[in-house]
């Protein structure tokens, strides 16, 4: 389920907003480019908030992946989606979040056919309480040290949600695990 009246950030090439659509509309086999974001909670042991999507969800259903993802409504700071989007999807009141990489974009297909094409910074931040989430969001989540992340990752990349795989990959990212805590 969407928080009421989520509408998504439509883009283009460029990345400038050209328009808005409704998320229950804009997940498609045609899915256009639009505006997301990724956010990674650790705990204080830094390990990272695994969650498991619930079945219910249109795409990707089951497979694990970064702890919440979502799309900045119009006229919201990012870092504030990221903070709404923790609190709806997983119960957690969360502080400032850190922008890790503002330039991560890209294209997915689902077995089922859905398409994501989304330009998705990655934040970070730190929370020191269990989640709560939402049954129709997350089916289960994990606590996981990140270095048992990355190799179950590398060895068996289809249990995990493309974003996270191709986020995982990246340098600005992979610094930014080597160098916790925040």
């Amino acid at each position: 389920m969407n928080q009421p009246d989520e509408q998504v950030l439509l883009l283009d090439d460029n990345l400038r907003v050209i328009g808005t659509e409704a998320k229950s509309r804009v997940h498609s086999d045609h899915t256009p480019l639009h505006l997301a974001f990724s956010s990674y909670v650790f705990n204080q042991r830094n390990e990272l908030l695994l969650t498991r999507r619930a079945l219910s969800k249109k795409a990707w259903p089951g497979v694990w992946t970064n702890s919440a993802c979502g799309h900045p409504m119009p006229n919201e700071e990012m870092s504030d989606a990221v903070k709404r989007r923790c609190q709806w999807e997983l119960g957690l009141t969360i502080p400032q979040p850190q922008l890790i990489d503002n330039d991560y974009r890209y294209f997915a297909v689902d077995a089922s056919g859905i398409i994501e094409n989304e330009y998705c910074p990655v934040w970070f931040t730190r929370t020191d309480s269990e989640p709560q989430p939402r049954p129709d969001e997350v089916m289960d989540y994990s606590w996981v040290p990140v270095d048992r992340l990355l190799a179950g990752v590398s060895a068996i990349p289809a249990a995990y949600s493309p974003w996270l795989v191709g986020q995982l990959a990246r340098p600005a990212i992979r610094r930014a695990l080597e160098a916790l805590p925040l």
